[in-house]
């Protein structure tokens, strides 16, 4: 880039994007033409979607980024006038430098109504010249299918455990912490490729002590151990039902969870359980109804209980 930056500016760099690496090489190449189409961003939260767009906007446009790039929050502004007013009104002037067009950023882009959406369409196609969109969704089946054909889709994998270990790393080392081996498998574990819940959670057990344990971890996560977990199932399984169900209404008390939080544990540690793989699938099948009925707004204690219960009962069966 031939961009000439101040000591107290710093733009972003494309090498700062972890684990995206095909995406990052094909949206560089545009940036280097500066030229590009319309883009959809798709994937997982926390890996790296907004912060591509961001550094996309500030390689291309340098110092006067601010003035090329309209950034806007679909799922708190979701209704159409969004789209006929603050989109039109930005989109219809030129961009300011050797660019020839201006950036719309609609972040949570699957919060749009169906209606936005259909406003939008017709705007992208309109305001071509003047300006392109980048469109970040958790799901991409959830846009219409006229924008996506309008657009470049890149679909953003979640981080890999090499990718959030060179970010633990890197955070570590500036910020002076100490992190034991077991507490970063717990960090890969509980943040599941989300960088952004991954620098929450340092953050937090860095305010406790500049020394991470695993411990440190589960506390600030909100999460029960595996152990704990396992511990419970295989209670179930053995028929000891009442010893079960106290011992996990007391870890999801305890750890403020909620059901849809501990059933996603207890589908977890299914797979480590000493059960033929026949009875892993029922539990498997079972959780999924669980976790249904659970967003259906039914109760979690009971769905909880119930499958305890549902353990029980295979248990005994295999016995017999």
């Amino acid at each position: 880039m031939t961009a000439i930056w101040t000591e107290k500016y710093r733009p972003e760099k494309f090498d700062e994007v972890k684990g995206q690496e095909e995406i990052v090489s094909r949206v560089k190449a545009f940036v280097e033409q500066k030229n590009m189409p319309h883009l959809l961003f798709a994937g997982p939260a926390g890996v790296g979607k907004t912060t591509l767009a961001l550094v996309t906007a500030k390689q291309l446009f340098g110092l006067s980024w601010r003035d090329n790039f309209l950034e806007l929050n679909a799922s708190d502004e979701r209704g159409i006038d969004v789209v006929r007013v603050k989109v039109k009104d930005f989109a219809r002037t030129k961009a300011m430098g050797d660019v020839p067009f201006k950036i719309i950023l609609l972040d949570e882009c699957d919060a749009l109504t169906r209606e936005a959406q259909q406003a939008l369409r017709r705007t992208m196609e309109m305001f071509t010249k003047t300006t392109r969109f980048i469109l970040s969704c958790n799901y991409s089946s959830k846009i219409i299918e006229p924008i996506q054909s309008r657009c470049a889709i890149f679909r953003f994998k979640p981080l890999s455990e090499d990718n959030v270990g060179e970010i633990i790393k890197h955070i570590t080392e500036k910020e002076g912490l100490e992190v034991e081996e077991e507490a970063k498998k717990v960090l890969l574990e509980v943040s599941e490729g989300d960088c952004r819940r991954l620098e929450n959670l340092l953050q937090s057990c860095a305010v406790l002590d500049k020394k991470i344990t695993k411990e440190g971890v589960y506390i600030v996560a909100g999460a029960v151990k595996p152990k704990e977990v396992k511990e419970v199932l295989e209670m179930a399984a053995k028929g000891k039902f009442l010893m079960a169900r106290e011992k996990m209404l007391e870890m999801m008390l305890s750890c403020g969870l909620s059901g849809l939080d501990m059933i996603k544990q207890i589908q977890r540690e299914i797979w480590s359980l000493s059960l033929d793989d026949r009875t892993k699938m029922q539990l498997i099948d079972r959780c999924g109804e669980m976790e249904f009925r659970m967003t259906e707004g039914a109760d979690e204690f009971v769905q909880i209980e119930a499958f305890l219960a549902y353990m029980g009962v295979i248990g005994n069966k295999k016995e017999n």
